[in-house]
């Protein structure tokens, strides 16, 4: 899988370094969700800069890793869009929530900082 996963303090930091098959992308899910737990992460952070395409199937599971690291207490962050790739989602209506965006790790990293420090966790 051209994915690198690496942990920073509470964060994972899943870098993407090309587009992904489906089948890359299920086990990208699969090893994210896994990690929150056996990692003890209170934030995910998928970098897909490298990404020309995020269709509805990535679009979905993207969303499903939000979803299910949110219930194992864990925030995800995208980071990287490019703004081609933007305004096709925005124009096929792909729908992220419950996912946070960002433009940079930098911005990713203050912005579950500060939702860490409103729960009150920091």
């Amino acid at each position: 899988m051209s994915v690198a996963i690496l942990r920073q303090g509470e964060v994972l930091i899943a870098s993407i370094q090309s587009d992904l098959t489906d089948g890359e992308v299920v086990a990208l899910r699969e090893e994210l969700v896994e990690r929150v737990g056996r990692d003890r992460a209170r934030g995910i952070v998928i970098d897909v800069t490298a990404m020309d395409v995020i269709d509805s199937f990535v679009a979905r599971s993207l969303r499903t890793i939000a979803v299910t690291a949110a219930l194992r207490g864990a925030r995800t962050v995208v980071v990287g869009i490019q703004p081609e790739v933007a305004i096709a989602m925005v124009h096929f209506r792909l729908n992220l929530e419950p996912l946070y965006a960002a433009l940079d790790l930098d911005e990713a990293l203050a912005l579950l900082a500060r939702a860490e420090r409103e729960e009150g966790r920091g």
